[in-house]
């Protein structure tokens, strides 16, 4: 594996990918949250619905997507914080942090590899449109040139994000060049279960996120059950 570039060629690259127009999957390969001394980072967007949807991890296969998932689930963490509160949100130690902040996410996350976290709103004349959030396998918080670094990175990414919400909210598809469409199966669920039980779509997604913490599930794993009929939630006794 090559090693990551340095950060101020990251930047660089993300400057040039924002002046020709470019979306955020076209910097998936970057390995940024190395350089800032985090092991994953996500971007998440606020949906119509006031949901966050994540578009953007990371590293792919890192752990972002699984406490981002539990967050998604669970209706509390510093993501969902950051996002619907304006202000960024950093806990350097998970095991010392007050239960009361986050009571659904914070035991979940005990039992994932996340020990510090930090997430910033995403912002854009005033108004917040999602969140970049930074997790770290071990406690402690970021050193101020690594605080500034992630910043910066939030800064130059910004652009990326807004050209791929812009296609996001234009696309017949539902889709954006370049968002990752994590939670496709959710979705899909989700108006599987609003047909079934002839609730509008937003009550199906929050019946079946309610199943999903129920059964200490990811909501991923559940969505998965009811599309390949599995599990029949209007069977299912709650």
């Amino acid at each position: 594996m090559t090693p990551p570039d340095d950060l101020e060629t990251v930047l660089a690259r993300l400057r040039r990918a924002a002046s020709e127009g470019q979306h955020l999957g076209t910097v998936a390969s970057l390995r940024i949250a190395v350089l800032l001394g985090l092991d994953a980072l996500t971007i998440d967007l606020i949906t119509g619905a006031g949901n966050l949807e994540l578009v953007w991890c990371d590293p792919v296969d890192g752990p972002g997507h699984e406490l981002d998932s539990l967050q998604y689930t669970l209706g509390d963490g510093p993501t969902l914080e950051a996002a619907r509160q304006g202000y960024t949100v950093s806990e350097p130690d998970l095991a010392a942090t007050d239960q009361a902040r986050w009571p659904l996410f914070l035991p979940a996350a005990m039992r994932s590899p996340a020990r510090a976290v930090i997430a910033t709103p995403l912002r854009v004349h005033g108004g917040t449109f999602g969140a970049l959030t930074g997790y770290r396998a071990t406690p402690g918080a970021l050193t101020a040139s690594q605080s500034r670094d992630f910043h910066r990175v939030r800064d130059g990414l910004l652009p990326l994000v807004l050209r791929s919400a812009a296609c996001l909210v234009t696309s017949d598809s539902g889709r954006g060049d370049g968002l990752g469409c994590y939670r496709e199966e959710v979705q899909q669920a989700a108006g599987l279960l609003a047909v079934t039980l002839a609730i509008p779509p937003d009550q199906a997604l929050a019946r079946l996120r309610a199943y999903a913490f129920r059964d200490d599930r990811s909501v991923t794993d559940l969505a998965r059950d009811v599309l390949t009929r599995r599990l029949r939630l209007d069977d299912h006794s709650t």
